[in-house]
């Protein structure tokens, strides 16, 4: 049987990159994709991605910087579903890289409000769904300048930090009930975020985001007893 089979899973950044091939990953698994992203036609594209391996998937056009459209989703996935599995948030921006003082405020607060504050909604929208679950499964993706500081990384940097100490919060407050909540580092993969990073690399070098999908399933399994870690691909 299919690891995630008959299963909810709700994943952000589903129109690129890893989170496109989570959700392909977790379809092919058998779990239905509440698929979220900002960009209509990109989600259509993985949803015939999604069928092509068997999988179903409900749509979400929405931009998680608008705060108050994560909590008519929560309401109304709850209405649709009753409940949720798995979230795996993969949505992420990197901004630029500079030093701290030169860094627009502006953006400063795009990247938290991608970055940090939106998982902390739906965090905030979900948790009661993912309570009604038997095995609720939850894992951010954060990347080693989270915990590895380097220079000109300040506002990327942060927000992975912040993204960390949010989740594993999240973590110690769950512990006794049956969800479990992670973190993945992939490491170096195949993304446009990577390079827009590291824009002379050669990126044939690099995992494709399809090969670090292991991970991700094996955390949403309802087996899983990992909690409040930070787990490689």
């Amino acid at each position: 049987m299919p690891a995630l089979q008959g299963r909810l899973a709700l994943v952000t950044g589903a129109s690129r990159g890893i989170g496109a091939a989570v959700a392909r990953r977790f379809a092919a698994e058998g779990a239905h994709i509440i698929a979220v992203a900002r960009t209509q036609g990109a989600l259509e594209e993985l949803d015939d991605a999604v069928r092509a391996v068997g999988g179903t998937a409900t749509l979400v056009p929405l931009d998680l910087r608008t705060f108050d459209a994560i909590d008519h989703m929560g309401a109304a996935l709850n209405e649709r579903f009753h409940k949720l599995d798995i979230i795996a948030g993969c949505a992420g921006v990197l901004g630029s890289l500079s030093p701290m003082g030169h860094i627009d405020p502006k953006l400063w607060s795009e990247i938290f409000d991608v970055n940090v504050t939106a998982n902390y909604r739906l965090i905030r929208s979900l948790d009661p769904l993912l309570r009604r679950s038997d095995s609720g499964r939850v894992m951010f993706v954060t990347c080693a300048t989270g915990h590895d500081l380097a220079p000109f990384w300040g506002a990327y940097g942060a927000s992975k930090s912040a993204l960390e100490a949010l989740v594993r919060v999240y973590a110690a407050e769950v512990a006794r009930t049956p969800i479990r909540v992670n973190l993945v580092d992939p490491g170096p993969v195949r993304t446009r975020l990577r390079a827009e990073a590291f824009p002379g690399e050669d990126s044939a070098t690099l995992k494709a985001p399809d090969d670090v999908t292991g991970i991700f399933v094996r955390l949403a399994a309802a087996d899983c007893s990992h909690h409040g870690q930070i787990l490689g691909a």
